[in-house]
């Protein structure tokens, strides 16, 4: 990174923290992936937080990383809207950060978002962020991409200033994505499958997305009533990213990519335990997962999108067969 990079994200980070500070933030399950990430943003910019959750014991692990009495943690389901309520009190701003890959969709995407909207906007609340998905589109015949997209429909009906982000596959050191794949290649099966290999994506890291999120409460003229497709610098296939994984662990598996009718078959069974994959995520596989042409994007948000071998390998490391003491040009 430039010297002028470096002195630009310096001083926007000034600015977020002289806005933020001490401004109460409820972040409706900052528990999770995302939402550790943002909460540590909004930390160290001086904000408070109540965290927000089925529950919250699940969050404490935060307590550790803020000051005395910036964090407050409350039970709240999205499910039902009277907890919402009780947690979006008196906040100056709110982050929806809740989404499901399984069980009862429409009840937590749609029905919950809308929980959330009404109730922000019942409180007062200056700032609201809907954390969407690229592929949020009420058509979608996945339940998944359908429930997002009616989710954003009842944000932006109950909250219309609000700021919905949509980002593509999330990746950072708890991600549940890079790490799967990892692990599998890893494991001491002689050969991977690779089910739909041609299938674009754009990943984008979670520590950006954090970013975007606190840049568009600090900043809401820039940002509110706006949607922002966040995906990373570069676009690869399934196949692809499953070879680069493997390179960078220094394993060298048999990879094969399935043909679609064997893919379709295998996602027949998703409702079996141990399934690699559900018919519903196979749907979500028929469309590519990049961000639109004439987006809004994280560039407009103030983010410089952080490229995947830049930061991965520091995690990935424990994927390979001696950890630390070998090269990635280990054979496997």
């Amino acid at each position: 990174m430039s010297t002028r990079a470096r002195r630009g994200k310096a001083a926007a980070r000034q600015w977020t923290e002289g806005v933020m500070k001490d401004k109460l933030v409820t972040l409706i399950g900052g528990g999770g992936f995302l939402g550790r990430y943002v909460a540590q943003h909004l930390l160290a910019a001086g904000a408070r937080l109540r965290i927000a959750q089925r529950d919250p014991r699940g969050a404490y692990f935060l307590k550790t990383q803020s000051g005395l009495g910036q964090t407050q943690f409350v039970a709240a389901d999205v499910r039902r809207p009277e907890t919402i309520a009780r947690a979006v009190a008196g906040a100056d701003a709110v982050v929806n950060l809740v989404g499901a890959l399984k069980g009862d969709f429409a009840a937590i995407q749609a029905g919950g978002a809308r929980h959330v909207a009404e109730a922000s906007a019942r409180a007062g609340v200056a700032a609201l962020v809907h954390v969407s998905a690229i592929g949020a589109d009420a058509e979608s015949p996945s339940r998944y991409g359908r429930t997002k997209g009616e989710g954003e429909a009842a944000v932006r009906a109950a909250f219309p200033e609000a700021t919905i982000v949509r980002p593509s596959i999330m990746f950072g050191r708890e991600d549940g994505f890079i790490n799967r794949f990892a692990a599998m290649i890893a494991s001491p099966l002689p050969v991977i499958p690779v089910l739909r290999a041609t299938e674009k994506f754009q990943p984008v890291f979670v520590g950006d997305v954090a970013a975007a999120i606190v840049a568009a409460i600090a900043d809401p003229d820039k940002a509110a009533g706006r949607t922002f497709e966040l995906g990373g610098p570069d676009i690869v296939t399934m196949g692809a990213l499953i070879r680069w994984i493997a390179r960078a662990i220094g394993r060298t598996p048999a990879i094969i990519e399935l043909p679609d009718l064997i893919g379709g078959l295998i996602s027949w069974g998703g409702f079996l335990p141990g399934a690699p994959i559900t018919r519903d995520q196979w749907l979500m596989l028929q469309v590519d997962n990049v961000v639109a042409p004439g987006a809004a994007t994280l560039g407009d948000l103030g983010v410089t999108p952080t490229p995947l071998d830049t930061v991965a390998p520091g995690w990935l490391v424990q994927y390979r067969r001696h950890g630390r003491f070998t090269t990635t040009t280990a054979a496997a």
